[in-house]
């Protein structure tokens, strides 16, 4: 991205953000890793000490702080499916990073990721997520989620 022709101080927020969007992101293939290898302890790592987590999957239940979060992902790293844990889609987003994934039992969820200030997860909310419907060259649906 050639930035010489903006202002210094566009510059420099433009570079600071993409590096902000860039370390959040590393975080988010991180935690999904730690996931993938069902490591509990390096993914509470990545959470603040006062992060909460809002799951809808099942039932609108909130989880704080670390014991609470061990609660909720040691069942979930123990299950198994061939599938789970798989990426679908990763984007930063104005409050942080979206992803899709493939949960602990290979369906898919949408987790929405903030952060704090040193880069912990400081909360997450995550769904069962259905893209929209696939569209054929004429413009209709030909497969739904």
């Amino acid at each position: 991205m050639d930035m010489s022709n903006l202002p210094k101080n566009t510059a420099k927020d433009v570079a600071k953000d993409i590096v902000k969007d860039i370390d959040q992101v590393a975080v988010v293939v991180d935690w999904l890793d730690a996931c993938r290898r069902h490591e509990l302890g390096p993914l509470l790592d990545l959470y603040a000490s006062d992060a909460s987590l809002e799951c809808d999957c099942d039932g609108a239940n909130t989880y704080a702080g670390r014991a609470a979060l061990e609660s909720y992902w040691r069942p979930r790293l123990e299950a198994f499916s061939p599938n789970a844990f798989g990426l679908e889609e990763i984007t930063p987003s104005a409050d942080g990073v979206m992803l899709d994934y493939l949960n602990c039992e290979g369906m898919l969820v949408r987790i929405a990721f903030t952060f704090d200030a040193s880069g912990k997860i400081l909360h997450t909310r995550c769904g069962r997520f259905a893209p929209a419907a696939a569209l054929d060259g004429v413009g209709v649906p030909h497969r739904a989620w």
